[in-house]
């Protein structure tokens, strides 16, 4: 093998592993099976405390699959950076006034990022299989992180979003070659985010 063909190799092999680890498991609302859990990863606030366009939509997916039966509790995870930057709360609170019983919310209020959110759904809340919630573009990704940590998963989408900014949705697109390559370095050097103690919300709203 000659060095070019190594080293293009070795660039590629992320998202070769990617692609293999969360092939066929992006569906549809329709599609996917019933899972316990529904997991939506933040994506910003906008005007102070409401989520942002692209979270908006993501929760609008999770409320989907709650109403069809699809999933029975909603975990929202994001950050809470200062007391005026509360991503769980706005989330929980947008899902509460489309008819889901905060009952059935649990907030996971320290998921940084995408790798963050995938170990602490799994050590701190005791979720082993989940359906994912995100744009369609992130979800090989988010899908794939979960998996190599130990939680079984599935995604469902979003991309009515890219219609208002293709150029916007493009550049994510773009960014997700870079951040499948620091998703892989973390799970090969099992970076340890954030945890604490065990959070009994998800097994409380399932009734457990």
């Amino acid at each position: 093998m000659t060095i070019l063909a190594l080293i293009v190799l070795v660039a590629a092999s992320p998202f070769i592993v990617v692609g293999a680890v969360s092939s066929n498991r992006i569906l549809s609302v329709a599609d996917v099976a019933p899972h316990d859990v529904a997991i939506v990863y933040g994506a910003g606030l906008a005007m102070g405390n409401k989520p942002s366009p692209y979270l908006a939509a993501r929760l609008a997916v999770a409320r989907d699959l709650y109403l069809a039966g699809k999933a029975k509790v909603i975990l929202v995870s994001g950050d809470n950076l200062t007391p005026y930057h509360n991503e769980p709360a706005a989330m929980a609170e947008w899902l509460v006034e489309q008819g889901i019983p905060e009952s059935k919310i649990v907030q996971d209020f320290a998921g940084e990022d995408t790798y963050t959110t995938c170990v602490r759904a799994r050590v701190i809340f005791g979720v082993s299989s989940a359906i994912l919630v995100s744009q369609t573009y992130h979800l090989p990704r988010a899908v794939t992180t979960c998996r190599l940590v130990g939680l079984d998963a599935v995604g469902v989408g979003d991309d009515t979003v890219k219609a208002n900014d293709p150029g916007k949705w493009a550049s994510y697109q773009v960014r997700e070659a870079f951040a499948d390559v620091n998703m892989l370095w973390q799970v090969i050097t099992r970076r340890t985010p954030i945890l604490g103690a065990y959070e009994p919300g998800v097994d409380h709203a399932l009734g457990r």
